[in-house]
C-alpha cells in the first residue's frame, strides 16, 4: 500500500511511469523512427515504415486509449506503451490490449515489465476484465513478461496471444496509481525544470566564451 510518504521522501529505485498525452506524440513518434527494422518487426507483426510509423501514433484514440512512458534525465522517451481498447466493446467482457517498444540502449532495465504492471493497474481501475497482448511467437522479451505476470499462452504458429484475467480494482489499486502518477508528474516537472536552468547557464557560458575570444583577438 503506498503512503503519503512514498511521495515526500524520494525513492531512487523507483522508476517514473508517467501517462502520456497527444501532446507527447513527437517523442512517441520520434522514439518509434529510432527502432530498427528487426524491433519494429517484433513491436508490430510486420516492419511499418516511417510513413506508417507517423499513421499508428497519428491514430491512437485518446479518448479511449491510455499510454504510458518512461523518460531519461534529459527527458527522452525511452519506452513507452499503449493500452488500446477496442471500438466494438463486449459490455461483459471489457478487455484492452498491450503493445510495448523499448530503445535498444535502454533494455535490460525492466522497463517493459514495469510498464505492463503500469498497465494492469489502471486497465483493473478502469473496470477491465481482461489484457491482451498480441505478440509473434519469436517475441521472447513480450511473452516473458506476459508470461510472468501470469498469462495464458495460446500459440497460433508465428503468433502466440496471451491472456491476463485481472482481478477487480481494491483501494491499493487506486491509491497506487493516483500515488505513482503524481510521483511521475512531479519528476517530469523537476527534469524538465532543470534542463531550463541548463538552458540558461549554456547560454550565459557560451556568451562568456564568446567575449573572452573577442577580448583575445583584439589584444
Amino acid at each position: 500500500m503506498h503512503t503519503l510518504l512514498d511521495l515526500l521522501v524520494p525513492d531512487d529505485s523507483k522508476v517514473p511511469i508517467r501517462t502520456l498525452g497527444h501532446r507527447h506524440r513527437p517523442a512517441m513518434l520520434a522514439h518509434l523512427l529510432e527502432l530498427d527494422p528487426q524491433d519494429r518487426y517484433l513491436r508490430f507483426g510486420h516492419s511499418p515504415n516511417d510513413a506508417q510509423l507517423a499513421a499508428y501514433v497519428d491514430g491512437i484514440d485518446w479518448r479511449r486509449d491510455e499510454v504510458f512512458g518512461i523518460y531519461n534525465r534529459g527527458l527522452k522517451l525511452l519506452a513507452w506503451a499503449h493500452l488500446a481498447h477496442p471500438r466494438a466493446q463486449d459490455s461483459a467482457q471489457p478487455w484492452a490490449e498491450f503493445g510495448v517498444s523499448v530503445r535498444a540502449a535502454a533494455r535490460g532495465r525492466g522497463y517493459g515489465s514495469m510498464l505492463f504492471d503500469r498497465a494492469v493497474v489502471h486497465a483493473r481501475n478502469e473496470g477491465l476484465n481482461l489484457l491482451l497482448v498480441h505478440a509473434l511467437s519469436e517475441n521472447a522479451a513480450m511473452l516473458h513478461i506476459a508470461r510472468r505476470a501470469g498469462a495464458s499462452l495460446e500459440r497460433h504458429g508465428p503468433e502466440t496471444e496471451a491472456f491476463l484475467r485481472l482481478p477487480p480494482a481494491n483501494l491499493d489499486s487506486h491509491m497506487g496509481e493516483l500515488f505513482d502518477e503524481q510521483y511521475a508528474q512531479t519528476d517530469y516537472r523537476i527534469k524538465r525544470q532543470a534542463q531550463r536552468i541548463r538552458a540558461v547557464f549554456q547560454g550565459v557560458q557560451n556568451i562568456q566564451d564568446g567575449l573572452l575570444g573577442r577580448g583575445r583577438n583584439s589584444g
